[in-house]
């Protein structure tokens, strides 16, 4: 079914459905870096157990994410929406329950699956279901509204944490859902892909979610020198290797080795790589760096970091028609450098920062170079492979720039000094800050000069995403498959 029309009762009733379910999973992934230095207190966790509560979560998505739409694809994706729902509000209410920072990190972990269903679902509802005059204003509803998710996300996030505590950070998920799965149970009709598939690549997932584990793991124990960590990291790789190897071997793969084949979607999946385990290192440290070092309280951290999101939410839409017209390089060259600039900015940050003076000029650079990037970067992956492949295009461009993040924040307090106590020391983590920050400069420069070299104007007939105004600051959106009922 794919004729609802959006000003219809039932098309309203699944935009709301859809910007529900995705706000959920992408709210929790801003707000919990602002309860972290609260979180690390009251369970007394040392740093590398506060990774372990970002990184967890950031695992389970990254590596199921692309299964996660198959999956509706395949069994309907209303079917695993819900699911996908009813499972992330479980893992929210175990995570707010936890009594311990083991239980908090299981839990995490549990709630990335179920991000891992309902993440590439919410838009794949959409594309599914609307009529096709009314699906690029239904995106750009659902985008929009996202953003404001998004925005909104740190500053709920520290009045949580400030007020009723920092549980209430997993526990808002519940009510949520109480409210999602019933409207698109009885509201948004069903669809799935009638294509005949082939077998799910369930092993080429579990060695992907396997070897970033083991990496990751290594990263963040790897202060310990000990041999385990040595053992973990070669078995990370070897797990990684066999990924590969199974990949190009199946039927059916999970990400397909010929997609890379276009030389531009590697470059661009390569730059994704770089700009975004720059933002996820520098949105983890500076939610830590406002609180531990300036003296933020949560709601003050959170609502610091408003600027960023809102100058994505109200611009990105024309950084994306601006690329359109001049091509991709320049936006994809300009942007980082922009970016990098925001982290030597945050240079200043330190004991008793003004707001104003120190921490808005940061963040305003920050976001005119998330601006000027994002979009066309979407727009670039899109446009780098053949139009049927523009969702598994897509998907491995957002899974790349989760597993970029996930790096990031098990590799930067490594690479800058950290110890397991360095947030409870405001002088020891603002020095080691300053390194880190330093640290994604110089990776966001790396990013900017691949960019220069290797990225080209695309086709002029090739595919524009629908979803090009939005606020996501931690990874890209999604765009679904190309298929039946879909975007063609």
């Amino acid at each position: 079914m794919s004729d609802v029309r959006l000003a219809s009762p039932q098309g309203k009733w699944i935009l709301l459905t859809t910007v529900l379910g995705s706000s959920m999973a992408m709210v929790d992934s801003t707000v919990v870096n602002v309860a972290l230095p609260r979180i690390g207190r009251d369970l007394d966790a040392d740093l590398a157990a506060l990774q372990w509560t970002v990184n967890a979560y950031m695992l389970t998505l990254a590596g199921l994410i692309l299964l996660g739409g198959s999956l509706g694809d395949r069994y309907g994706r209303r079917k695993i929406f819900v699911l996908g729902v009813v499972w992330f509000a479980a893992a929210s209410l175990l995570c707010g329950l936890a009594p311990n920072v083991g239980v908090l990190v299981a839990a995490r972990a549990l709630q990335g699956i179920g991000g891992a269903l309902l993440t590439p679902g919410s838009l794949a509802l959409i594309q599914a279901s609307f009529h096709p005059d009314d699906r690029a204003k239904a995106v750009g509803l659902w985008s929009g509204f996202g953003g404001i998710g998004a925005a909104i996300g740190p500053f709920l996030g520290g009045w949580l944490v400030d007020g009723p505590g920092w549980r209430w950070v997993f526990l808002i998920n519940v009510p949520m859902a109480l409210i999602c799965a019933p409207i698109a149970v009885r509201h948004v009709p069903e669809s799935a892909d009638g294509r005949k598939h082939g077998r799910f690549d369930v092993l080429g997932a579990a060695l992907g979610a396997v070897a970033l584990a083991l990496v990751t793991y290594a990263l963040i124990e790897a202060r310990n020198g000990s041999l385990v960590v040595v053992l973990t990291a070669l078995a990370g790789v070897a797990a990684g290797v066999a990924f590969v190897y199974v990949e190009k071997r199946s039927a059916d793969p999970m990400m397909p080795p010929d997609i890379f084949a276009s030389r531009q979607f590697t470059a661009v999946n390569l730059v994704t790589f770089c700009v975004y385990a720059a933002f996820g290192g520098f949105f983890f440290l500076t939610a830590l760096q406002l609180q531990v070092v300036a003296g933020y309280s949560a709601l003050q951290a959170g609502t610091a970091l408003l600027p960023t999101t809102a100058l994505m939410l109200l611009f990105s839409a024309r950084s994306g028609e601006l690329a359109q017209r001049i091509g991709p390089r320049i936006p994809l060259t300009v942007g980082p450098l922009l970016c990098a600039t925001a982290m030597l900015l945050m240079l200043r940050v330190g004991p008793d920062a003004s707001y104003l003076v120190d921490v808005v000029p940061a963040l305003l650079v920050m976001g005119a170079g998330m601006v000027t990037l994002v979009a066309p970067l979407t727009a670039t992956v899109l446009a780098s492979v053949d139009t049927a492949r523009a969702g598994l295009a897509s998907g491995i461009n957002n899974a790349a720039a989760r597993a970029a993040g996930l790096i990031a924040v098990a590799a930067l307090p490594l690479l800058a000094g950290m110890g397991p106590d360095a947030y409870r020391s405001a002088p020891a983590f603002d020095h080691a800050f300053d390194r880190a920050m330093l640290w994604c400069a110089g990776v966001l420069v790396v990013g900017s000069v691949l960019a220069y070299a290797t990225v080209r104007r695309p086709a002029p007939d090739c595919r524009r995403p629908e979803c090009l105004t939005h606020g996501w600051v931690t990874a890209p959106p999604l765009e679904p498959r190309a298929g039946k009922g879909r975007l063609e």
